[in-house]
């Protein structure tokens, strides 16, 4: 409540305008919302997938991608009679592949987080400079505006203002938090196939002697 007004009545009272910022603003807070929930999910699996496999030796989840993708490579390479650097060269060539498609699956619609995080406040305040234009442009018709007529018309107004930062504050919160996740995670994938090269390095030089 607001004074003598909810905030569903200040909605249906507000101009055209300021009702779809507002419809507007909504939208992106549910979208921002599914996103979260969505990111969070993927990222818990892909972090838990990775503990498990350094667990449990190569047991599955995105960095069995890599390294299945690098081993295969391996021994492609090895049946055709490569042997050395040219072995070590084409798996790396493989994992990196691997971990880019995996890096951008992770990183998908992160974007979209940040474009609600930084637009939405924006669109709110204007949502709230056209709903105080169009108060002041109401009061110019009226001989004596006192503070009663004048306060539903501003707090109509200042609502999009809310409602952009109630869109706007998950979404930057959750991009940050999910960005140095997928960054983290992307360290831990350069770190393992640095280890796997290391061994495959080993192979191919009992390989080639």
């Amino acid at each position: 409540m607001i004074g003598q007004h909810s905030i569903l009545d200040l909605l249906l009272q507000a101009s055209l305008v300021v009702q779809l910022v507002m419809l507007l603003l909504i939208g992106a807070s549910v979208a921002s919302w599914a996103i979260i929930l969505g990111k969070r999910r993927l990222l818990n699996d892909a972090r838990q997938a990775a503990d498990r496999f350094e667990q449990q030796f190569w047991s599955g989840g995105e960095l069995a991608d890599i390294f299945v993708s690098g081993f295969r490579e391996f021994s492609r390479l090895k049946t055709q009679g490569l042997v050395g650097a040219q072995l070590l060269d084409g798996s790396r060539r493989a994992m990196k592949v691997a971990q880019l498609k995996v890096t951008d699956r992770l990183e998908q619609n992160l974007s979209t987080l940040a474009t609600i995080g930084s637009t939405s406040p924006y669109v709110g305040l204007f949502g709230t400079v056209w709903g105080i234009l169009t108060a002041f442009q109401a009061l110019g018709h009226v001989q004596q505006a006192t503070l009663a007529t004048v306060a539903p018309a501003i707090a109509e107004a200042l609502i999009a203002t809310a409602m952009g930062l109630f869109a706007a504050i998950p979404a930057v919160i959750a991009y940050n938090r999910y960005a140095d996740q997928v960054g983290r995670l992307e360290l831990r994938f350069d770190t393992f196939m640095e280890e796997l090269s290391t061994i495959l390095q080993r192979h191919a030089g009992v390989q080639a002697g």
